[in-house]
């Protein structure tokens, strides 16, 4: 059984693996820091809720892209289940068995994503990642990942809009039937969410214009359902990327560790 926690920017994503599937999950908002007392309640009522113990729990991964958290959850995991968690970080993706640039400036939910996408597809991969940023992450075989493109996520840029006016609101993340709004609320969806229709496949389309590799193209993260339209531009959509990468890294690092005993 293992159990993995994926801190976002927006969400912290807890959810367990065992017999070959994710089983549970819980999701959260991400907020300020707090006391570590604050995580390991919750941490206890989650495993409650699932009639788990924490000493039932074999193996726990940890990926971050908020690093004021890190140290209190790695804290919070060792008191509730008695084990160390794996923290997913540059001296992790040295060790790995595809090549991971930058390692001090990537994020560990890009790496997971690419690394899953490796692994279970078998084929070189465009992840796109729907979440507080929109990714676009080239996994290559041969070169491992060999780029990212990022733009806003489609909640990031509904509420930098709204924030940033005087008179135009965060509106509901549902794409109308019309490119053309015929109040306020339409026309905020019409130019946010189809614009990002726009947006994903002209960087899909970039992307594989400029490389004579074939690319099986993969969709994640929580908002990769909403834009409908670009379903027939994905060739597989996997809400799990993320904790497929995160376990499979894990499982990849523990037999590296044992090898070198």
């Amino acid at each position: 059984m293992i159990v993995a926690i994926d801190i976002g920017n927006t969400n912290i994503v807890i959810a367990m693996y065992r017999n070959g599937v994710w089983t549970n999950a819980f999701r959260y908002e991400t907020k300020e820091p707090q006391p570590e007392f604050f995580y390991e309640q919750a941490f206890r009522n989650i495993l409650l809720e699932w009639q788990v113990t924490g000493s039932e729990i074999d193996h726990c991964v940890i990926s971050s892209v908020v690093p004021d958290v890190n140290q209190v959850i790695i804290e919070t995991v060792t008191s509730v289940t008695g084990k160390h968690p794996l923290l997913l970080q540059p001296e992790i993706y040295k060790n790995l068995d595809i090549y991971v640039p930058h390692p001090y400036e990537i994020g560990s939910d890009i790496v997971s994503n690419a690394y899953a996408a490796l692994k279970l597809y078998g084929k070189n991969c465009i992840v796109v990642d729907f979440g507080t940023a929109l990714t676009f992450t080239v996994a290559n075989h041969e070169k491992g990942i060999s780029g990212v493109t990022i733009a806003p996520g489609l909640k990031t840029a509904i509420n930098a809009l709204a924030s940033n006016t005087a008179q135009l609101p965060v509106v509901p993340l549902e794409l109308p039937e019309s490119a053309l709004g015929h109040d306020t609320v339409s026309a905020i969806q019409a130019g946010v969410l189809w614009g990002y229709v726009g947006l994903v496949k002209q960087i899909i389309s970039k992307i594989k214009s400029e490389s004579s590799t074939h690319y099986k193209v993969v969709a994640t993260g929580g908002l990769s359902s909403i834009l409908i339209p670009l379903e027939s531009e994905f060739d597989a959509i996997s809400k799990n990327l993320t904790l497929d990468g995160m376990r499979l890294i894990y499982a990849f690092q523990k037999k590296h560790e044992k090898e070198d005993c």
